[in-house]
Formats: structure tokens, sequence, C-alpha cells
């Protein structure tokens, strides 16, 4: 026995056909033909009645016609060079002050673990970067993945320190810039 389920929706124009055919062919009469309860297949013979009788196809297809709702999409702005310039040059201070407490692990290397960090920074800053909600965590994988691939020290703390700063400060920043 099939299983037949309807949503609340009206039929497309496309299945209207296939089921004012299904309709044609149900046996009349007692509902336990159908092998359903009296009372659901009551509600289903209604169903395909309404359908079949109140509804023709083209009714449907002038009311069905356009796509379905969709919920209004959000265009973040695009990424903005001067903050971008701004932030970048704030990041590549603090940065440095934060990792400079560590001399023991990055020694003499601090310089160039900061330069990689900055320029990932800076691109995604002037490429992706368009304001709160648009922050990912690919430029930070990136500069771990970038710190390890060139052999510099403290890879790891440097990668976090940058998202650290990040999420700390540049949503904020943005706010305090385009406002």
């Amino acid at each position: 026995m099939a299983l037949l389920t309807f949503s609340s929706r009206l039929p497309t124009p496309k299945i209207l056909p296939a089921i004012v055919s299904l309709k044609s062919k149900l046996p009349r009469g007692n509902a336990s033909q159908l092998g359903f309860p009296a009372k659901s297949s009551f509600a289903f013979l209604s169903f395909l009645s309404f359908l079949g009788q109140s509804t023709t196809q083209a009714s449907v297809s002038k009311c069905c016609a356009g796509p379905a709702w969709q919920p209004p999409k959000y265009v973040y702005p695009d990424p903005n060079p001067e903050f971008a310039r701004a932030e970048t040059q704030k990041f590549r201070v603090e940065l440095m002050q934060r990792l400079s407490k560590n001399k023991d692990t990055f020694g003499k290397d601090i310089e160039e673990v900061v330069s990689v960090c900055t320029e990932i920074f800076s691109n995604f800053l002037h490429k992706e970067y368009g304001g709160p909600g648009t922050l990912l965590i690919e430029p930070f994988t990136d500069m771990l993945l970038a710190l390890k691939e060139k052999n510099l020290p403290g890879a790891p703390i440097a990668a976090r320190a940058a998202l650290l700063w990040t999420q700390n400060y540049v949503d904020r920043d943005w706010e305090s810039w385009s406002s």
C-alpha cells in the first residue's frame, strides 16, 4: 500500500495533470476499497475533487507561475581600500607588540613572521572583508600554513594572535570607520 502525503501548498502546474489522472483511476464508491480508513480517504478524495473541479491548468499556471518566495539576500558592501590600508597598519604594529613578548620563540625572525601575517591580512581586507559578518577564518589558516611552509618559528602562536586581534578589533573599527 502506498502512502500519499500532501503539503499545504497548491501543486505546481507540472504535477496537476498527474493528480487529476490519479483521481480518475481511483475506484468510486466505498472508501474501504482504497485501503484507507473512511475519514482519510474521504479527505483525500475531496482534495482531489477540489483540484480537479475548481482549478484548471490555466488558473494554476497563473497563480503559481513565479518562483517560490525567497528571503531577501543581504549584500555586503565592497571592501574599502582606505579602511584596509589603515587597519593593516594598525594590525602590523599591534601584532609586532604582541609577538615581541615571545622573543625566545620568534628570535630574529619576528620581522619576517609579522610581514607574512600582515601581507595575508592585507590581501583579505582589500579583497574580501566588507564589514561585520564577513570575517572569515581562511586568512588565519593561510597564515599558519605560510609560516610553516617558510619554516618560521612560532607559526601557531602568530596565527592565533592575529586571529584574536582581528576578532577583537576589526568589526569594531569598521563600525567606527563607516559611521
